[in-house]
């Protein structure tokens, strides 16, 4: 567990004061061992310069960071999952990116006696070990060469088995003897769309498999490779030479380097890399754990109060000594401990001090913290009283960063400003963020999007149709039915 510091150092406190509707203390709590370690040149540690890099952004031409573009290409796709441009490898049919392992002007784009492969990768299917029917092929993720039965070729490949249970790292050589040197493999079980930070390192004393920053293997030393008329073929991602044994998912960030990266570069990668994923809206429902609580709405006035209840915040006790603020709107976090209840998961306990009896505040929650508070995606976690000391069990994300938001409702339209800001992204001086003429909290209580304007959406309203004669005869949208007439015309029913 660790409190956020201000600049200063001077304080422990996290005090976010956006007009009065987040006057409150945060905390971040690190389950990631390595967020102080520096990414690579960092003056801590060693200085790596890749051979090359692939970040994907060219979905057109496919060229590499270095300008290289690839030897053959075919049946790519493109999206913006992940840090916002993946490659895609993922049909029924023949795919594959090709790449040179040395330029026609010397550069070298791969090495496989000695250095260090790392890519993101996440899968368009689970593994079975996690209920789903993984890429039913043994995929590629990286292959020099092609895998022969006498090893009468070469062969050089980080791939995964047909259940997506298990990543393995193997090589052949031309020598006819019908071995295949597997020199490490680590277990797996992945979900669909979840970002993997995947790293394989490999020289003449050891190699080594490192997923998600961490270190899941290690393996003797790599003394079989395939021999430079396999390396003239060059090298493929996501598949096989032919297209075939697909990986069926996503990439992101491919780097390659001639020397093994050292454990604290790579966890510092993964440390600083991980936030671009959980940052992208596109990413949320896959890679960010938090979920918001349910509400207890009352809906019994014209301006609902929309967001309230205990959601997931369960009483403790009473604080021991009770602050009050100078109003309600100073108000904060004290006495944070997190206990760990395995699987990953922790009971997070906090005393909300400060404010005023007789008001609820609400309680957010984030796996992903921006560089501006807003700009990252939160979670309702419920509401408090101050001088009560409360539990929201079974925090699952490895950071999660917690705040407070105050009552506060500037524009009366059953939105906290706080709520506003953080989670609807709506306009707390504007109860009528969208145009649409409905309140931002019927809105949010309805299930519409309260950013789009449901009047100009024809899938967010009831639409009617007529008949040439003008007979009602269908409805459409929000609301969809039939409608029976009589001879007339005239409705005798309308079913939805």
């Amino acid at each position: 567990m660790k409190a956020i510091i201000r600049e200063n150092g001077s304080s422990r406190k996290l005090h976010c004061v956006l007009s009065r509707a987040l006057a409150v203390a945060g905390f971040l709590f690190c389950a990631v061992s390595g967020l102080a370690q520096l990414p690579p040149g960092g003056t801590n540690g060693p200085s790596y310069t890749p051979l090359d890099t692939w970040s994907f952004y060219d979905n057109v031409n496919w060229t590499s960071d270095n300008d290289y573009p690839p030897v053959s290409f075919t049946n790519l796709g493109f999206s913006y999952l992940g840090d916002g441009a993946s490659m895609v490898v993922d049909t029924n049919i023949q795919s594959w990116l090709q790449y040179n392992v040395m330029e026609t002007n010397g550069a070298t784009n791969l090495t496989v006696d000695v250095g260090s492969v790392t890519f993101w990768f996440a899968p368009n299917w689970s593994s079975t070990n996690a209920g789903g029917l993984g890429p039913q092929e043994w995929g590629r993720l990286l292959e020099v060469g092609g895998y022969t039965p006498d090893s009468s070729y070469g062969w050089w490949s980080i791939y995964m088995d047909a259940g997506g249970n298990n990543l393995y790292f193997s090589a052949q050589t031309n020598d006819l003897s019908s071995n295949v040197t597997t020199y490490v493999s680590a277990p797996i079980s992945w979900t669909t769309n979840y970002f993997h930070y995947i790293v394989l390192t490999y020289c003449a004393t050891n190699t080594a498999l490192y997923l998600d920053g961490g270190l899941a293997a290690t393996g003797p030393p790599l003394t079989v490779h395939p021999g430079t008329n396999v390396l003239a073929g060059g090298f493929y991602m996501g598949s096989d030479s032919n297209g075939v044994w697909q990986v069926h998912g996503l990439f992101n960030d491919v780097e390659t380097y001639n020397v093994p990266l050292d454990a604290g570069t790579i966890q510092g990668i993964y440390d600083s890399g991980i936030q671009y994923y959980m940052m992208n809206p596109n990413n949320i429902k896959y890679m960010d754990s938090i979920v918001s609580a349910n509400s207890s709405p009352s809906t019994n006035a014209v301006t609902p109060d929309v967001i309230t209840g205990a959601g997931f915040l369960q009483w403790v006790t009473n604080a021991a000594t009770c602050v009050y603020g100078v109003d309600a709107y100073h108000v904060w976090i004290t006495n944070v401990t997190a206990k760990a209840v395995g699987n990953g998961n922790v009971n997070v306990t906090f005393t909300i001090e400060g404010g005023q009896d007789g008001y609820y505040y609400d309680v957010f929650a984030t796996g992903a913290l921006g560089s501006s508070l807003t700009n990252a995606v939160w979670f309702w976690m419920g509401q408090g009283q101050h001088c009560n000391t409360y539990t929201i069990p079974n925090i699952d994300s490895a950071d999660a960063f917690l705040i407070l938001g105050t009552p506060l409702d500037s524009d009366g339209d059953g939105l906290t400003d706080a709520y506003e800001l953080l989670v609807s992204h709506t306009d707390p001086h504007n109860p009528y963020s969208n145009l649409d003429g409905i309140l931002d909290g019927w809105d949010v209580l309805l299930g519409l999007n309260p950013q789009t304007s449901n009047v100009t959406t024809p899938s967010e309203r009831a639409n009617y149709g007529y008949t040439p004669a003008d007979w009602l005869n269908g409805v459409s949208g929000r609301k969809n039915g039939s409608v029976t007439n009589d001879a007339e015309g005239n409705v005798l029913q309308v079913s939805q």
